[in-house]
This record gives structure tokens, C-alpha cells and sequence, in this order.
């Protein structure tokens, strides 16, 4: 039988996840910004959105950018491709 990792965790399972050595401390992360809150409309915590807000915090990764437009991915490439052409 095949056994699936969930991606929503209850608030228990989210501290334990998370590192957090109690309730209380796992509350006040979420209180402060640390964490993130439970996906709206629920009493469960994303996964990936405590790995995400973890790895910021240890300075592992930046803010993740916002999406190019293909406008913005046009212009960058065009500019690449100058600076190419441009180079001995």
C-alpha cells in the first residue's frame, strides 16, 4: 500500500514540521510573521509555504520574484542579445 505525505498539516503537525518545541511557540512564529497563518478558509497549514517562509528566514532564499510579462521577458532577452553582439 502506498502511503501519501500530506501537504496540509494539522496546527500539531505544522509546529512539529516547523521545529517549533510547543503550541505556544508555533503560534507566536505565526504571530510574529515567521510562519504563515493556515490557507484560508481552514484549520490546516500548506507545506511548502512553511518551507518557503523557513528558507527566508535562514536567508537561504530572496523574496521570489513576481512573474515577467511576456513584455519583460521580451525586453530582458532583446538586451541579452545586445549585450552579446556587443561583447569581442
Amino acid at each position: 500500500m502506498n502511503q501519501v505525505t500530506p501537504r496540509g498539516l494539522s496546527r500539531s503537525e505544522a509546529a512539529v514540521y516547523a521545529g517549533c518545541g510547543s503550541l505556544s511557540t508555533f503560534h507566536d512564529w505565526v504571530r510574529r510573521g515567521i510562519l504563515p497563518g493556515p490557507i484560508p478558509g481552514t484549520h490546516r497549514w500548506d507545506r511548502k509555504a512553511i518551507d518557503l517562509a523557513l528558507d527566508k528566514v535562514s536567508g537561504l532564499v530572496c523574496e521570489v520574484p513576481e512573474a515577467m510579462t511576456a513584455l519583460e521577458k521580451w525586453r530582458q532577452e532583446r538586451a541579452q542579445e545586445r549585450a552579446s553582439r556587443n561583447q569581442p
